[in-house]
């Protein structure tokens, strides 16, 4: 769970279609009532393209309701669907609860560029499913031959290793194989809460949990990230 200001909180990030950088243009609250807002970072993301959330149409305004937004529930499953129970065990839940849905599931759509994500706490042991960013042009498959790729195998631990002279992120966190084969990044909306854990003595354990090199060439590495004392 992340806390601010005594509230639950998730973020929502866009990722540009052609830059495909990813931005955390929002961020979704709940303390009894729930509450959207955009952050500063937006401006960024609205010049690369990203229009405003229906109907959030004020970057300046607080949102606040008694219930989940539509426009957010809209985009998990129905409880009452078939095989609902298989999705939530999926994400670790014994009932539905649309929030906690939402944070474990990222609640993503073909039909944008948006996900939630839960970020990463100051404090305590903490754990993040996450795909390895930018593998594509770090793997050897080039977006077509994903067959020639680096080979990984489902729970091959990986290696974190900073990169503070990236141009883009100076918090930047590679992610390596056993090799130091470059593999790609931690995510930037994680990366600055990772360097400050890392820094301060945190340890941690990042494994390999799925493969797809069929996928999207930006999905292709899924890991598991487990930050502890």
């Amino acid at each position: 769970m992340s806390i601010k200001d005594g509230k639950d909180y998730i973020l929502l990030v866009w990722k540009a279609p052609e830059t495909r950088k990813r931005h955390v243009v929002g961020q979704l609250s709940k303390n009894g009532q729930y509450e959207f807002s955009y952050l500063p970072s937006v401006d960024e993301a609205i010049k690369e393209g990203f229009e405003l959330v229906i109907p959030f149409n004020d970057t300046k305004i607080t949102y606040k309701s008694d219930k989940l937004f539509p426009t957010f529930s809209s985009r998990l499953p129905d409880r009452k669907r078939r095989g609902i129970e298989e999705i939530l065990k999926k994400y670790d839940m014994m009932e539905f609860d649309e929030y906690k849905l939402l944070k474990r599931s990222g609640a993503r759509l073909p039909i944008d560029s948006l996900e939630f994500v839960d970020p990463i706490p100051e404090e305590g042991n903490v754990s993040r499913r996450f795909y390895i960013a930018g593998p594509r042009y770090y793997i050897g498959c080039q977006g077509t031959a994903c067959d020639q790729s680096i080979n990984l195998e489902v729970n091959e631990e990986l290696k974190i290793v900073p990169h503070p002279e990236n141009e883009y992120d100076p918090n930047a966190l590679k992610i390596v194989n056993k090799m130091y084969e470059l593999l790609g990044y931690i995510p930037r909306h994680f990366s600055e809460a990772i360097c400050k854990r890392l820094n301060s003595g945190y340890k941690y354990k990042c494994e390999v949990i799925e493969i797809n090199k069929k996928a999207n060439c930006n999905e292709c590495i899924e890991v598991i990230l487990d930050i502890f004392k």
